[in-house]
């Protein structure tokens, strides 16, 4: 792996997520618990028309003296509900003891008949009194119920003359929070209703129960006169939470508020009534009997699928995979926007279920493995990324300007994916070394540092057009333009490049000249035609460059600098896009080795602008015609009377020219000669 940031290590992350969920760990399951609680506590509040709460509160306290009382008292209560048309009375208090104040009598015969439920509790202690109540099976739901050790019930007193007894135990989920209430628990072969259930049954008259298994376990639970209750496989409802129920206290003086209402009395004074914690919160225990009934009163039936964790799962899975392969290439705006928008859409959607359909959904388990299977993948690009960027300005760094580095580190692919394009190109090669060598004798580290100092001053002028140098071979240069980067006028650039590079050698030779040693000079030759351009080499060694045509020729140019005595050579297609912009010569027309047809040769000279200049120009104009004639003294003439023009840097060249007439005087040319030189060397 060249990175260990590679995009597959984001894979592997999802691989191992994947299969640590499938299990359904402590944490998958904590998480989706969570998750259910957040919907539930966004949930539309919903006050009781069905059950009132009657609060042994501390104004109780106050009226009636220390608890407990003597039981007579709450047969009084029980009495005045009575007269005052209560319906089903609920007292989840657990009277497992006889009344040290002697009241048990008067508290057996108000509950006598009078539609008054009392409690039991599972116990791992004590199993005495227990009030069980008889149910009837579709299969066998024994194996899925609850079950505790004992279960310590009221006295018999209260036991035989209460019209039910329900069980108050709650079933705490993993992290101690109730969501969901069984509706049955057993103890041995004993079957116990809970106190919700139990309410129901004494409310309609019914004897006994219903209960349906399957071979997943239990499905639902009935009482004969009142509607079937889905149940999961354990026999538990889930409980919506939503409810609100209007709070008295027992010091109420009007009774009639509870007229044709479920009255449910339960202490709430300090000290007296324990707390369980809700997803809304902490509440009284009594109020996990109010919500369970008013639940099972309104049908709100919450259902969690049996195969809603296996989608969850898969989808996760999915949405997974599908963050990954955006991360690869997309843009980081839409990484980062479906990253947001999966946990909005899941939570927006488990909402919708919920509120619509009663369908627990689980949007936590997708949404912790998209959000962190995506920043993973976003940062693993992101590290791609940087070092991709710090290994193309380690490359690029001393070969082009910080523009042109910038924009390859913003766009890697004009590097990586290779392009055809046309480019300006620019040879240079080192005039002089021989006699700058000698002067150095055996100081070769004197000798590199000019060297260096050399290969500094021509290259400043490359970086400051936005160049882009391709290679260094021993003092000589290559360099282009319009590639990697665009630039309109790359014929020009190519141009003014040149003559700032000889710019720069006429200044470092001012430096070294001063230090004693012998200047040095540089020939140059541009060209410009489409070029292949990309990184080239080996798998394990491999760099930026340029093939083609044009680039072959350029190369060739450069070579008649010396024997044309020119500084600056420049081919015919960088001439035509050029022309307006500088002063040209021109020089030959060239069939240079390897090639076919002849091309024309210029030379371009800075700061040749005034009126004498251009009359020169057309001198040397008249003696390439001359020469093409066949006139070759009238050729070496003009020759003569041009060689002190052009501040003198055409001298070399006209000697040169001179030299070739006379050369062709000697010659039986035909007449059609066309004035092409053929060239025998590269």
């Amino acid at each position: 792996m060249k990175y260990l940031t590679h995009w597959a290590t984001a894979l592997l992350t999802l691989a191992v997520l994947t299969i640590y969920g499938y299990s359904d760990p402590y944490v998958k399951q904590l998480l989706r618990l969570k998750s259910f609680d957040v919907i539930q506590q966004y949930d539309t509040p919903v006050l009781s028309e069905d059950i009132a709460i009657l609060e042994i509160d501390e104004k109780s306290m106050e009226q009636y003296g220390q608890w407990p009382w003597k039981r007579t008292v709450l047969a009084d209560i029980i009495w005045k509900l009575r007269e005052s048309g209560a319906g089903v009375i609920v007292l989840p208090i657990l009277f497992s003891e006889e009344d040290r104040l002697g009241g048990d009598m008067d508290l057996a015969q108000a509950i006598a008949g009078n539609a008054v439920i009392i409690a039991q509790v599972g116990t791992t202690q004590a199993n005495k009194n227990a009030v069980p109540r008889g149910v009837a099976k579709i299969g066998d739901p024994m194996p899925w119920l609850f079950e505790w050790p004992g279960m310590l019930g009221p006295i018999e007193l209260l036991g035989l003359n209460a019209d039910g007894v329900g069980v108050v135990n709650t079933v705490p989920e993993i992290d101690g929070v109730v969501r969901r209430m069984p509706l049955i628990l057993r103890v041995g072969d004993e079957t116990y209703p809970a106190m919700a259930i139990e309410t129901i049954r004494v409310a309609v008259g019914d004897p006994s129960y219903q209960v349906k298994t399957q071979q997943g376990g239990i499905t639902a639970m009935r009482i004969p006169k009142y509607a079937t209750i889905q149940t999961d496989a354990n026999g538990r409802i889930w409980l919506r939470w939503n409810k609100e129920f209007e709070t008295y206290s027992l010091t109420e003086k009007d009774y009639t508020v509870f007229a044709g209402k479920t009255v449910i009395i339960s202490p709430t004074a300090e000290g007296l009534n324990s707390i369980i914690a809700t997803p809304n919160g902490e509440r009284y225990s009594h109020m996990l009997t109010a919500t369970a009934l008013q639940t099972i009163i309104n049908g709100d039936t919450i259902v969690r699928m049996d195969y809603a964790t296996f989608l969850e799962w898969a989808t996760a899975i999915l949405l997974g995979l599908i963050i990954i392969l955006m991360a690869l290439k997309t843009p980081y705006w839409l990484v980062g926007a479906v990253v947001v928008a999966v946990p909005a859409g899941a939570m927006y959607g488990a909402y919708y279920a919920f509120t619509k359909h009663l369908q627990l959904w689980d949007w936590s388990w997708p949404v912790f493995v998209v959000v962190l299977v995506g920043f993973h993948a976003v940062f693993n690009r992101f590290a791609k990324e940087f070092f991709e960027k710090q290994a193309i300005k380690k490359q690029f760094a001393g070969y082009a300007s910080p523009t042109v580095v910038r924009l390859l580190q913003e766009n890697p692919a004009l590097i990586k994916e290779g392009m055809k394009k046309e480019v300006s190109i620019l040879f240079s090669d080192l005039r002089g070394f021989t006699p700058l060598g000698e002067s150095f004798g055996d100081d070769v580290k004197g000798l590199t540092k000019i060297m260096n100092g050399y290969m500094d001053a021509i290259t400043q002028p490359v970086l400051d057009a936005d160049g882009m140098i391709i290679k260094y071979i021993g003092d000589a240069s290559m360099h282009i333009h319009n590639a990697p980067i665009d630039d309109p006028e790359h014929p020009k650039t190519a141009v003014r490049t040149g003559l700032n590079m000889l710019t720069a050698v006429e200044k470092f030779n001012e430096k070294i000249t001063a230090e004693g040693r012998p200047p040095i000079g540089m020939g140059a030759g541009i060209n410009t035609g489409l070029g292949y351009l990309g990184e080239m080499g080996s798998t394990a060694r491999h760099s930026y460059d340029v093939l083609g045509d044009a680039v072959s020729t350029a190369a060739r140019i450069e070579s008649k600098c010396k024997e044309y005595g020119c500084l600056l050579l420049v081919g015919d297609a960088t001439y035509q896009q050029t022309k307006d912009d500088f002063f040209y010569l021109k020089v030959d027309e060239l069939q240079v080795k390897g090639k076919s047809v002849g091309i024309v040769i210029w030379t371009v000279l800075d700061g040749m602008n005034n009126n004498s200049d251009r009359k020169s120009q057309k001198m040397h104009q008249d003696m390439h015609e001359a020469y093409r004639a066949q006139k070759f003294d009238e050729a070496i003439w003009i020759c003569e009377k041009l060689m002190r023009h052009f501040d003198g840097k055409m001298e070399g060249y006209y000697k040169m020219w001179i030299e070739r007439c006379e050369f062709q005087k000697t010659q039986d040319l035909p007449k059609d000669w066309n004035g092409i030189m053929i060239a025998t060397s590269k």
